[in-house]
């Protein structure tokens, strides 16, 4: 699967998702941090990522809708620090179908996984 990691999720996932065979790239390695929402989305898009992300400007599903595009997660955890993150993540990756989140609006929450999938 191919993967960008938006600047809210931390870098150290690229080297675990790598080690789980996804192409990963980051904001961060692209130098895209503090670019508007939008160049980040058409990053993704163009290059037909899976958008990992925090920001809540992604979560409007009219916007996003599911089908229309690569992908997105975004992962909404109660104590969302580096670790907390890096964990819930790689768990989700290692225990899920990741493949089947393709175009797909995914909400991963401390202990649920909610997929809205195209209609």
């Amino acid at each position: 699967m191919k993967i960008k990691l938006d600047e809210n999720i931390p870098t150290a996932l690229e080297h675990n998702l790598a080690d789980l065979g996804h192409d990963v790239e980051t904001i961060v390695s692209e130098k895209l941090v503090g670019c508007d929402d939008l160049r980040v989305w058409e990053s993704a898009q163009r290059e037909g990522r899976f958008l990992i992300t925090q920001d809540l400007d992604f979560s409007d599903i009219r916007v996003f809708k599911p089908g229309q595009h690569f992908g997105i997660m975004l992962v909404r955890l109660r104590s969302p620090g580096r670790l907390a993150l890096t964990i819930r993540i790689k768990e989700l990756f290692e225990k899920e179908d990741p493949e089947s989140w393709n175009k797909c609006f995914v909400v991963a929450t401390d202990r649920k996984l909610r997929i809205r999938r195209p209609e």
